[in-house]
Order: C-alpha cells, then sequence, then structure tokens
C-alpha cells in the first residue's frame, strides 16, 4: 500500500523543498519551481523506491502530488 505521507516526503526531498511545501494540489513546476531536470529526478527515485516503471507518455500527468500518488497507486494495484 501505498502511503502518501512518505511519498510526501520523498518529493520533498528530492526536490530539497520543505515537506509542507508539497501540499496534494501544488503545482510542481508553477508552485515549487520544478525544471524538467528536477522533474526526471523525482521520477528516477519514485520509480527505484517503489519499483515501477513509469512510461514518458504518463509522466505528463504527475503535475502535483495527488497525480504522482494516483499515478504510482494505480501502478503498484496492476503489480
Amino acid at each position: 500500500m501505498l502511503d502518501k505521507e512518505e511519498l510526501r516526503s520523498t518529493v520533498a526531498q528530492v526536490l530539497d523543498a520543505e515537506v509542507a511545501e508539497v501540499t496534494d494540489d501544488a503545482l510542481f513546476v508553477d508552485d515549487l519551481e520544478v525544471d524538467s531536470l528536477m522533474a526526471l529526478e523525482v521520477v528516477v527515485v519514485l520509480e527505484k523506491k517503489y519499483g515501477v516503471k513509469l512510461p514518458e507518455s504518463e509522466l505528463r500527468q504527475i503535475v502535483t502530488l495527488q497525480s504522482a500518488y494516483d499515478l504510482l497507486a494505480g501502478k503498484l494495484q496492476d503489480a
């Protein structure tokens, strides 16, 4: 089972942001100033941590913590 708070702290750590800044609906690019390199780093860390593969076509869906959570939860459920 995917723990959203664990996901939040992982994303915050990769982005070098405060956990409180990574709200469910904070936009990574607009609110947290995530560039494409940082976004890729987040994806790599999440893939390793949760043992999933996120195809490029799905990466565009990850714009907030909630969208990342939903995508990962679906992947882990299908696994």
